[in-house]
């Protein structure tokens, strides 16, 4: 694959084998090319070469946070309307307000719906 963007590749970080399953599968039904890792700093690089439309981070991962990916990406010009998700278990606002200040468009507090956070894609995505 080239190091343009796929026409509907997300890339899914979360330190969570089942919610990466889960939602991968949901959004993989609804149309999507998904694209998953399980560190903070594997999904910065796999977001640097694969280029997807849209990332979903969960807050907490080893390696790098949602929040030092989110800044690392909005850093970078060519990533600086790519939309982001935050996904948290923090539920106050201190939480979403640093997710929000980091660049993010969105944060969902876990748990959450398989078809919420797709829902959520196809609004920050137009469809």
């Amino acid at each position: 694959m080239s190091d343009s963007a796929t026409d509907q590749l997300i890339l899914l970080a979360d330190d969570s084998i089942t919610t990466l399953m889960m939602v991968s599968a949901r959004l993989q039904r609804i149309g999507y090319d998904v694209v998953t890792a399980t560190r903070g700093d594997d999904a910065l690089a796999l977001t640097l070469k694969r280029r997807p439309l849209l990332v979903v981070l969960d807050l907490e991962m080893p390696g790098m946070d949602g929040i030092e990916v989110t800044r690392t990406l909005r850093e970078d010009p060519s990533f600086a309307s790519m939309p982001i998700i935050l996904l948290t278990s923090h539920s106050d606002d201190e939480h979403t307000k640093t997710g929000l200040a980091a660049g993010a468009n969105a944060y969902i507090v876990k748990p959450f719906s398989p078809q919420d956070l797709a829902t959520q894609v196809d609004q920050l995505l137009g469809r």
